[in-house]
């Protein structure tokens, strides 16, 4: 017998025994062509080790993947079918299961992914619970409660969004499953953020060869193919590697609009002793997008009428591209010391630069005439720079007779931001709304800067968090953040200057009620200064604030299906509402409101059956309203629910079916009066959208997919987020061919 070894991400190795150890390695594999591996799975081996043939007196026993204690699933999802997890450090970077964690936690796991071709974390976020406010085809803002998401971490490190939105498309291919815990998390994501903290949590290489491979073909001449290649690279195994590269290609039915993207995934694991490991990564993510958008579609007429375009209307001319490059290199060391204590050492550096010539058409149109539409371009080059360290130290300590745990870390950052932007053809008038067809000559973008930014963020944080147990059934969880943030240089020319810094507390408590079922409750503070400006150009006031999450979670059949149902409150100072575009001094600005909202959410998701996956939930607001009582936010809808299962029919070995649903309830802007004084309101009705699957396993190495979106072809606009929008996709279609080795 020999010792097998297999790592969770970040965890140090678990020891279990096996009767063979394998002899492929990544090496091999990669001296290989898929067509050798697949027909000849020995061809790895005779690579290796030079010879032609085994001994027939030798007998090879199958390695065993082992999915979790007592069949509960693992922490790394692609060892598993299932659609929940089995620990989370989100919270508190302490591995903790759904239940044992005093916030809602949504799991988007591998098996997800891959039934349901979410390929961007826009089609992923959707199907975890998450509002996504589509404003343009290549920006987006994400809701979560009511309040707009700015904390997305990769491995449990990141920084908020320095423009309060995602630029761009983010490919899924590089990550093993999505965490997404929702509420404020001031404890390891400072500063605070209301909403949620999306955890985007990466594949890593394996202690055994695997390698898979995929071509798409989808709506409007889509394609796309991914390579994932993983394993030992030497005899010891003590050195690991992985590969992921992913291509995308395709048009859209948006007229004039195409994406182009590619990415790739180096990561690389030394066993430095038997107690320590070292891993160095590197990716990238390149995005070229054509014909994009910058603003939308404005949406109804002077008189207040609603403006009817086609699903494929863009006002965007063909010359337009919003080029984004996203590099990311990291280092850790995790180490086990004696008597369970872990720690771990992160360092991460990010550079995402953007390269722009846009055009936003601007104005309300006269109903008889059509006129009123003029133009606004802009070439804009941006570049960011983030980097990142982090030390914790976590373990086991007894004290009146009970085991609790406890986490102690830091963390420090650095972000650099700059950008310039050269306008051009402001003001220009254009025709008739339905008469133009985003036939607009390119600028030469000569005038001269306009604009420009250029200001550097410092973040310094301490944190520390138990978890207790205070009784055999009552579970503590205390922890406190201590952050100091430090910002210089100006932004549109105006000072972009701040030194800050606070205490956020962490109280949960979990309560066993029986072996099924457990009560909870949870208290955190919020703080998080803004860098948005209001339309004197003034920095806002940093948002404060607390969140109140208290309800019953369960679990069932070896923690392989999770449900929760939680009451929520957030109260919040200085939220950033977007009041409008200066096109004289072609900037954004926001407006401060306090806001406080309440609701309840459910979730359910695991395994029903043996063949039954599912993952659901529904968000209710009670109210999401400023302190006069009034309505604010009337573009987030006040209930969505989601939907994705998957059902593989025992009657035919290797068929799988599906659906996920997506819906929300109605969303309204108030757009302000027309000249008769009557109040201008857009509107989205409520919608569902229906998506559908089939797939079925040629053989034990070959799969065959096809995807569905919007299958009962629903119209429907992106977002109301801003006062311009667009129509989402139609009825598309997607075939894929999958193996795996």
């Amino acid at each position: 017998m020999t010792l097998r070894t297999y790592r969770l991400p970040g965890q140090s190795r678990l020891s279990l025994l096996r009767a063979a150890s394998s002899p492929y390695t990544l090496a091999a594999a990669l001296s290989l062509t898929p067509a050798a591996l697949l027909f000849s799975p020995h061809a790895a081996l005779a690579a290796e080790t030079g010879a032609g043939e085994t001994d027939s007196a030798e007998v090879m026993l199958k390695p065993m993947t082992i999915t979790g204690v007592n069949g509960a699933p693992p922490s790394v999802t692609e060892q598993s079918d299932s659609y929940t997890i089995g620990s989370t450090s989100t919270a508190t970077r302490l591995e903790l299961s759904p239940r044992e964690t005093p916030q809602t936690t949504i799991t988007v796991t591998q098996q997800q992914i891959e039934d349901f071709r979410l390929n961007n974390a826009t089609d992923l976020l959707r199907a975890g619970g998450v509002n996504v406010q589509r404003v343009e085809t290549d920006r987006t803002y994400y809701s979560v409660r009511g309040f707009d998401v700015s904390n997305f971490q990769i491995d449990g490190l990141g920084l908020p969004f320095t423009t309060s939105e995602q630029m761009g498309d983010i490919d899924t291919a590089l990550y093993d499953h999505v965490e997404i815990l929702k509420g404020a998390n001031g404890l390891t994501a400072s500063p605070g953020n209301p909403a949620a903290t999306i955890n985007f949590v990466r594949k890593r290489p394996t202690d055994e060869l695997q390698a898979s491979g995929a071509i798409s073909y989808g709506s409007w001449q889509t394609r796309r193919a991914e390579i994932d290649v993983s394993g030992p690279m030497n005899e010891a195994g003590t050195l690991r590697g992985r590969v992921v590269a992913a291509g995308q290609d395709g048009d859209s039915y948006l007229d004039r609009y195409s994406l182009s993207k590619t990415v790739f995934s180096g990561i690389i694991e030394a066993d430095l002793t038997d107690s320590s490991t070292a891993t160095f990564g590197y990716s990238e993510q390149r995005n070229r997008p054509e014909g994009i958008m910058w603003g939308a579609l404005s949406l109804y007429y002077t008189d207040g009428s609603k403006i009817d375009y086609s699903r494929s209307h863009s006002s965007s001319p063909d010359w337009t591209y919003w080029n984004t490059d996203d590099k990311q290199a990291f280092a850790e060391l995790n180490t086990d010391w004696a008597g369970g204590w872990q720690s771990k050492a992160s360092l991460s550096y990010r550079e995402i630069t953007s390269d722009a010539e846009q055009l936003v058409v601007i104005g309300v149109p006269d109903r008889q005439t059509g006129l009123g539409l003029t133009t606004y371009a802009s070439k804009y080059d941006r570049i960011e720079r983030q980097l990142l360290g982090d030390v914790y130290i976590k373990g086991p300590f007894d004290l009146f007779g009970r085991t609790h745990e406890v986490v102690a870390g830091t963390n420090w950052s650095r972000s650099t931001n700059r950008w310039t932007s050269y306008d051009d053809e402001i003001g220009t008038p254009l025709p008739p709304v339905f008469e133009y067809n985003g036939n607009f000559p390119r600028p030469a973008f000569d005038e001269g800067l306009t604009s420009s930014s250029d200001y550097v963020t410092y973040r310094r944080s301490f944190y520390t968090a138990a978890h207790l147990n205070a009784t055999d059934k009552l579970k503590l969880v205390a922890g406190a953040n201590y952050t100091q943030l430090d910002s210089s240089g100006f932004q549109l020319s105006d000072p972009h200057e701040y030194s800050r810094s606070k205490t956020t507390p962490y109280f949960g408590a979990v309560y066993d009620l029986n072996d099924n079922y457990s009560g909870y409750a949870s208290y955190t503070e919020i703080f998080s200064p803004q860098y948005l400006v209001d339309a004197s150009k003034n920095t806002l006031e940093p948002i404060e604030g607390n969140s109140v999450e208290g309800g019953i979670k369960g679990e069932w059949f070896h923690k392989r299906l999770n449900a929760s149902v939680a009451l929520f409150r957030t109260k919040q100072e200085n939220t950033a509402e977007y009041a409008g575009f200066d096109s004289d001094a072609g900037f954004s600005f926001y407006a401060p409101v306090d806001t406080t909202s309440k609701g309840y959410e459910l979730t359910l998701a695991g395994q029903l059956t043996p063949n039954w996956e599912l993952s659901s939930g529904l968000t209710h607001l009670f109210s999401l309203e400023d302190t006069e009582g009034r309505k604010t936010r009337t573009y987030i809808p006040q209930n969505f629910a989601y939907l994705s299962t998957t059902y593989k029919v025992p009657q035919l070995d290797g068929l799988k079916i599906g659906g996920s649903v997506n819906w929300q309830s109605e969303i309204f802007r108030e757009e302000g009066t027309t000249a008769s004084g009557d109040q201008i309101v857009s509107r989205q009705g409520s919608y569902a959208v229906v998506n559908a699957l089939a797939s079925y396993d040629l053989d034990e190495h070959f799969n065959i997919a096809l995807n569905v979106n919007n299958l009962l072809d629903r119209k429907y606009l992106t977002s109301l987020y801003w006062s311009q929008s667009y129509y989402a996709a139609p009825r598309n279609a997607m075939a894929t061919l999958t193996w795996t080795y």
